[in-house]
């Protein structure tokens, strides 16, 4: 990961679904406009939330915390078992935070008021942002997804139809990701094109990691969809 900048932070979380830490918009814009971000299994919101400091200053910059607790000041959106080569999921802890996420996603709405959602995470955190816009398109339409893959059960018995051309998504990976491999991108690209979702896809000479040419391309794509 890049070295975090220090943000404006605090913790409003008490009666919502998941501990989160936010910036408020530094810049007053005609639209509220808000991402929420997904951290990586094992890590926590604080990892994510270093990233406020390289995105627009009219955005709430919101970072989430996953429910599953693993020790150590870590977290989880579902165990997941990489003893076999591919990684196996905790298929129940997937779709419990999944409808989490949803739940999330509409009090952050309610709350702060907000016009223009995007919903986007790191590893786990993507895999997570993809699975709640296949499940609910017409809610959660703008995604980031950064170092992640698309679950196979998202993929079974999906048609193109309305709702998923309405999918706008930026998602990059690195060529020399070794936990997920560069296959996996691919694979969701393919994926996706099927589906008709607008799609902004970027690869980099990059391990599993995120870094200022990311970071460029996204807030280049964030421009582009004011």
């Amino acid at each position: 990961m890049i070295d975090p900048m220090v943000s404006e932070s605090n913790n409003p979380s008490d009666s919502f679904v998941l501990q989160y830490l936010i910036r408020e918009p530094k810049v007053k814009a005609e639209k509220n406009k808000a991402i929420i971000l997904l951290h990586g299994v094992g890590s926590n919101e604080q990892d994510l939330f270093s990233l406020a400091g390289h995105l627009p200053d009219d955005f709430y910059i919101i970072a989430a915390r996953g429910p599953f607790a693993l020790g150590g000041g870590r977290f989880a959106w579902y165990n997941v078992d990489f003893s076999t080569g591919r990684p196996v999921i905790d298929v129940e802890q997937e779709l419990s935070s999944r409808n989490t996420i949803h739940r999330f996603v509409s009090q952050i709405k309610q709350k702060y008021h907000i016009d223009q959602l995007y919903l986007g995470g790191f590893s786990q955190g993507a895999i997570m942002s993809f699975s709640v816009a296949l499940t609910y398109p017409n809610e959660v339409n703008q995604v980031i997804a950064l170092s992640g893959r698309i679950l196979e059960q998202h993929q079974v018995g999906v048609v193109p139809n309305d709702s998923f051309r309405k999918l706008n998504i930026f998602l990059s990976h690195g060529t020399q990701d070794g936990t997920l491999p560069i296959q996996y991108a691919r694979e969701a690209k393919t994926f996706l094109e099927k589906l008709n979702v607008q799609l902004s896809y970027h690869e980099y000479n990059l391990g599993h990691s995120i870094n200022n040419d990311v970071l460029k391309d996204l807030n280049r794509w964030l421009q582009q969809n004011e």
